[in-house]
């Protein structure tokens, strides 16, 4: 049996889109690759610490990883660190730069759920910061040009080498994320 690690963007959770989509589409498609959506914690060092417990925790089986926006951040960290396969959507390459507009209280977009940021939690996040790729054929990375909240080009330069999607057009969220749950599923699955 294998597993797929769902990582949603920042500040959302299981409950977003495409987490569903991609829950719904494995589901029907691949009822033997078992699906996990955590919802991550907004503080870098405890999502890491949550996400590598999980994948030791399936360890030797196969563990693969989608990850969305600041999904995509962490699991870049993962591929490279357990030599994984994964599918980045619209990456936060460095989220170290934007991080400071959330310093204060938050609300979690999707439960209400109130949090605190503070200064130190930008420092977190620049600990799992990857300079390069090394694994590069363990990625797929999806990028949308019309992306409003990151330029899709610092994910096409830090990615170089690996297999790259770019699509005209579009927006952070990936519009039609679900046309390409088949070719996310081949990626994953392939020998």
């Amino acid at each position: 049996m294998s597993t797929l690690l769902y990582l949603h963007g920042y500040n959302s959770s299981s409950q977003s889109k495409k987490a569903l989509q991609t829950k719904q589409w494995f589901a029907l498609n691949a009822p033997h690759i078992k699906f996990i959506c955590p919802d991550l914690p907004p503080f870098a060092k405890s999502a890491v610490d949550m996400l590598s417990s999980i994948i030791e925790a399936h360890h030797p089986e196969s563990v693969f990883v989608v990850g969305s926006s600041m999904g995509g951040f962490f699991a870049s960290y993962l591929i490279e660190q357990y030599d994984l396969r994964g599918v980045l959507i619209n990456p936060a390459v460095n989220p170290t730069r934007g991080l400071a507009n959330w310093i204060g209280e938050n609300t979690n977009y999707m439960s209400g759920e109130k949090w605190l940021f503070e200064s130190h939690h930008i420092d977190e996040f620049r600990q799992f910061e990857s300079k390069r790729i090394t694994l590069k054929s363990n990625y797929l990375v999806l990028l949308q040009t019309g992306d409003d909240v990151l330029d899709y080009r610092d994910a096409q330069i830090h990615y170089a080498g690996a297999k790259i999607i770019i699509e005209q057009g579009g927006d952070h969220s990936f519009i039609d994320y679900d046309q390409h749950l088949a070719k996310i599923h081949q990626f994953l699955t392939a020998d």
